[in-house]
């Protein structure tokens, strides 16, 4: 059988399709994932169709992500399942930002307007639908723990900065079990000096 182009666009739009439908929610596709079914000028053909028709999502050049579907029509994948998935592939950390941080600890009440996750990867933007995402590359020092409330009260502190840590850790205390205070002030060694100072307030007499 003499196969067109169009033929071969349409077989491997179709196994590009069948693939990411067998992904979990969250799971980011990119040419080079899709090589193993066709060449990559028509890999990156058919993903720029896929996204034409609103069958994938571009999360950024040349990352895509399949909209989940539901019975109330489609929508983009969870922030948290793309983030995590991201994480995964690439082998980088990532955790929630200080400002989320402070937030989930009661310390702010800014909501920002996009969510901000701390990577030790580069730092890019993600559109996931109307949601503006960013990874925001800072030092190791300020992932440590990175699902933990410790960890968390952590990044906290590291938010609020030299000036305001001392304020933000008394707040933060009360909030702790024995066992998560125990936790943070494990993290101080990593931590930069005028943070390890803080910290070391947590020591139990």
């Amino acid at each position: 059988i003499f196969l067109t182009a169009e033929n071969v666009m349409n077989t491997t739009i179709q196994a590009i399709k069948a693939y990411a439908k067998a992904l979990p929610e969250g799971a980011t596709l990119s040419a080079r994932e899709l090589l193993h079914l066709g060449e990559r000028a028509a890999v990156d053909q058919a993903l720029s169709r896929l996204v034409k028709r609103g069958e994938l999502m571009r999360v950024r050049r040349g990352l895509f992500a399949m909209p989940v579907k539901t019975r109330f029509g489609e929508r983009a994948p969870s922030v948290g399942a793309v983030v995590e998935n991201i994480a995964r592939t690439t082998g980088e950390r990532v955790s929630i930002s200080g400002a989320s941080a402070a937030n989930i600890l009661g310390l702010s009440t800014q909501n920002p307007a996009r969510q901000i996750f701390w990577t030790s990867g580069p730092s890019r933007h993600l559109k996931l639908g109307a949601q503006e995402v960013e990874l925001k590359h800072v030092p190791n020092w300020q992932l440590r723990a990175p699902d933990t409330k410790a960890g968390h009260a952590f990044r906290a502190l590291a938010y609020f900065g030299k000036f305001g840590a001392r304020e933000a850790l008394s707040r933060i205390r009360s909030q702790l079990t024995e066992q998560e205070q125990r936790e943070l002030f494990g993290l101080r060694a990593s931590a930069p000096t005028w943070m390890a100072r803080e910290l070391s307030n947590l020591a139990v007499p």
